[in-house]
């Protein structure tokens, strides 16, 4: 009875260290499976608003083409009679020279340092602010306030998004990633060994039994006559 015990336990206590092994290898393949992901669902959002920023200011710039003659005229105008004082197609430039450097940068080679945005956010601003300052748009009607300002203040948000969600965000996973690696290294390959026989006990007698010879002790005679008998 004591050996079968002690068999089941064994048995019990391997599978117990199996099924706590389980979990942590789960685990693990969960984390390196969001570390290969192409691209962080931050960095991704970012991303977008790149685009966003592309698509909105060549809209706006196709409504003010067709606004101010037609699509056709405007573009001959602006683009093959290119005037740097009375032309908005530099200002679209800049927001296709934003998209492209900031898409190679943070979507291709998914670099994790600011000086792409760094770079895109100081020539857009140097830009912008000369060309308000010597240019003519200020006189060409509500576009020449709108594609400026709009231009400008979607530099600064990607900026922002960059520095402040994006590197912030993908840094503390990376660091939790870490931890939990160094942690699962630390944690024992091997679930508990076998118990030994010694830490397994016969049951202890039933209170019947302990009766009986409690009245055999008290009563020698009967306890005689059961021997003999």
């Amino acid at each position: 009875m004591d050996s079968r015990s002690s068999i089941d336990s064994r048995l019990t206590g391997r599978g117990m260290g199996s099924v706590d092994a389980i979990p942590a290898s789960v685990r693990v393949d969960s984390y390196d499976a969001a570390e290969k992901k192409c691209i962080s669902d931050v960095r991704r959002t970012f991303c977008l608003f790149v685009t966003f920023d592309l698509l909105f200011i060549t809209l706006l710039w196709i409504i003010e083409l067709n606004v101010n003659g037609g699509i056709q005229t405007q573009l001959e105008k602006e683009v093959l009679c290119y005037d740097y004082h009375a032309s908005f197609f530099d200002i679209f430039l800049l927001a296709v020279f934003r998209f492209a450097v900031l898409i190679l940068a943070y979507a291709v080679c998914k670099l994790r340092h600011w000086w792409a945005i760094a770079v895109t956010t100081a020539v857009c601003c140097a830009f912008l602010i000369a060309k308000v300052i010597l240019s003519k748009l200020l006189s060409q009607g509500a576009f020449g306030y709108l594609l400026p300002i709009i231009s400008f203040v979607l530099a600064w948000i990607e900026t922002w998004l960059l520095d402040f969600k994006v590197l912030p965000q993908e840094a503390e996973d990376e660091n939790r990633y870490q931890s939990f690696m160094d942690a699962t290294e630390r944690a024992p390959l091997m679930g508990p060994g076998p118990l030994s026989d010694g830490q397994f006990y016969s049951p202890p007698e039933s209170v019947a039994d302990s009766d009986e010879d409690l009245d055999d002790k008290h009563d020698p005679e009967k306890g005689l006559i059961q021997q003999v008998t």
